[in-house]
């Protein structure tokens, strides 16, 4: 069964970018276009990773990570950031909110992504 990543991201295209690479390499890919939907979508898949965006309407990625952390059923559910800002006041907030690792949309590609993914969880079949 393939392994399942849930992108929670509102810049479309990049969203969709995301979603077809890791697609291509066999997860199960889920999105979600605000916080909001995000951790609705957390608590009802239990993906095996999220990649979150920090900027987003309706709830941003820090108060999703608040929000995660506050229930035991997703708490231990990797999530790697993507933001425009590698601030490292940010970068500090986001590892104390249970973050793994960190992607910045302006300097990422996707092979990237990829490496970071396979990091957290393996590739797509459990290996």
């Amino acid at each position: 069964m393939a392994k399942k990543i849930l992108i929670i991201e509102d810049e479309e295209l990049l969203l969709n970018l995301l979603k077809k690479k890791l697609s291509e390499l066999g997860y199960e890919v889920l999105a979600a276009v605000d916080g909001l939907e995000g951790l609705e979508a957390i608590k009802e898949t239990a993906p095996d990773l999220v990649l979150l965006d920090i900027v987003m309407p309706k709830m941003g990625g820090f108060e999703v990570l608040e929000k995660k952390q506050e229930d035991d059923s997703i708490k231990s559910i990797p999530v790697i950031i993507i933001s425009n800002s590698g601030q490292p006041v940010e970068l500090e907030k986001a590892k104390q909110l249970g973050a793994k690792d960190w992607l910045i949309k302006t300097e990422f590609d996707p092979v990237e992504v990829v490496e970071k993914v396979i990091k957290q969880i393996g590739d797509s079949n459990n290996n």
